[in-house]
């Protein structure tokens, strides 16, 4: 799996840097560092498969220099952090993150989150058998082959996480799933107690539907979960 997947480490910690570049070129990625947000903003492109972001750096915070990446690239990006607040996972979601892990980390975990990220990003398998490859409810349209989104016949640009929550709920269309359900779904796992499904969710309303507040698409059934019908 991890043949020509490069990974973008941003860290101003020099040790932190060495740490992960050792870390991951030992598991056959190859790895670009940056030292700052805006070292990482240029260095990201469609060349790279992952970016691992620190939160906290000189010049450009990981969350800004996040919303620039997303300009450039929909791969995942994994934040560090010292700071375990739902706020600020809130916030990297917002931001266009995929995933958060919490300094100081195992090199386990950290290696299980971004083979897990690379996993989906890559070899993503969608959950039934399509026998359309695109899909339109009034004004949306969603082509499952070229994953792109159309609103009123105008683009929409979603990071991978929306896309793939987007493609789960229109391919399985009036049943609801639960916020566990989709994590389990998207991110592969089990649910681990944070909002990042709700976030998401929320940043998807605001792309797509009119009115977030009565949801023409991305129905929430209360106590349940969400479904589009």
């Amino acid at each position: 799996m991890n043949k020509n997947n490069t990974i973008l480490v941003a860290d101003d910690d020099q040790e932190i840097r060495e740490i992960l570049n050792i870390l991951l070129t030992g598991e056959g990625f190859d790895v670009i560092v940056a030292c700052d947000g805006i070292e990482v903003v240029e260095k990201a492109d469609e060349n790279i498969n992952l970016i691992i972001l620190d939160v906290s750096m000189p010049r450009k915070s990981g969350f800004i220099a996040a919303s620039e990446i997303r300009k450039k690239t929909f791969a995942p990006i994994l934040f560090l952090t010292a700071h375990s607040q739902e706020s600020d996972k809130t916030m990297g979601f917002s931001a266009g993150g995929d995933d958060y892990i919490t300094k100081p980390f195992s090199n386990s975990e950290l290696l299980l989150r971004v083979k897990a990220l690379l996993r989906r990003y890559n070899v993503y398998q969608p959950q039934v058998e399509r026998n359309h490859s695109h899909i339109q409810i009034e004004e949306l349209e969603v082509n499952l082959d070229t994953e792109s989104i159309l609103i009123s016949g105008q683009p929409v640009i979603l990071t991978h996480t929306e896309y793939k929550i987007l493609e789960l709920l229109i391919t399985h269309r009036k049943k609801i799933f639960s916020i566990d359900n989709i994590f389990a779904s998207v991110w592969g796992e089990d649910a681990v107690g944070d909002n990042a499904v709700m976030v998401h969710i929320k940043n998807l309303r605001k792309k797509i539907e009119k009115d977030n507040r009565n949801p023409r698409y991305i129905k929430t059934a209360w106590g349940k979960g969400y479904y589009i019908d």
